[in-house]
């Protein structure tokens, strides 16, 4: 199915009263507008940037330079020819291990320990310093500034307004998404972002969609590692 704005809206599913800026593992998404294909081609199973993808590539990184409290790893971050897949970790002052999230249960007993109406919450034209929404926010308007400037023009419209974001709540699916996104332009054929998949599937409405098709993908994975392995024993 062709890609339809009025059809294939995004929708950014936020949990009610979660505070975006405490630690732990956000895994998010960002569409081109329309998913139109800006930023390099998907060659042999590989990502081929441009340079508008190497700018947002690049000014992903910058991210974390410039926040001390976030950290961003090389293997949990891609660009594809119409979106972007990022983990990103939020730090308390002591620091939050890499390789090891929150589960769902500690990450709502830090929540409530809070009133709900604190000033973290997100609100329109009200971004709150250090949380997720404003990270994102600043990262998409800083790709955009950069991707006009080097192309001479102004006022050019990059990215689908908002994005998709996903509180990773435990080890397994911190492993599951990471795979997920480093094995992306591999999947490139099968990934719904793409509007001439094989699977013939239309592109995520909303985040729950995103990753229901990381567990699919890992299913896939491991029954194609049976298979191969039971060849192998016949041989």
């Amino acid at each position: 199915m062709k890609y339809n704005p009025e059809i294939h809206h995004r929708r950014s599913i936020r949990l009610k009263g979660y505070d975006y800026t405490q630690p732990g593992a956000y895994f998010v998404t960002f569409c081109s507008h329309q998913r139109m294909h800006v930023f390099g081609e998907v060659v042999n199973g590989e990502m081929v940037l441009n340079d508008a993808g190497k700018i947002a590539r690049d000014e992903w990184f910058k991210t974390a330079e410039l926040r001390p409290y976030v950290k961003l790893f090389e293997d949990e971050f891609v660009i594809m020819p119409n979106h972007g897949h990022g983990i990103i970790w939020i730090e308390d002052e002591v620091g939050t291990r890499r390789r090891r999230v929150l589960d769902w249960d500690e990450q709502r007993a830090r929540q409530h320990r809070a009133p709900t109406y604190t000033p973290t919450g997100e609100s329109f034209g009200k971004p709150v310093k250090g949380s997720v929404p404003t990270i994102v926010r600043a990262y998409k308007s800083a790709v955009t500034y950069m991707v006009n400037a080097a192309e001479n023009q102004r006022g050019a419209v990059l990215w689908q307004k908002n994005y998709y974001e996903h509180v990773i709540r435990n080890d397994r699916e911190l492993n599951n998404i990471r795979w997920y996104i480093l094995n992306n332009p591999l999947n490139w054929q099968l990934d719904r972002d793409n509007v001439q998949n094989i699977r013939k599937l239309s592109p995520p409405e909303n985040v729950e969609e995103y990753i229901k098709d990381v567990g699919d993908m890992v299913l896939r994975l491991k029954a194609d590692n049976l298979r191969s392995l039971r060849k192998f024993k016949e041989r």
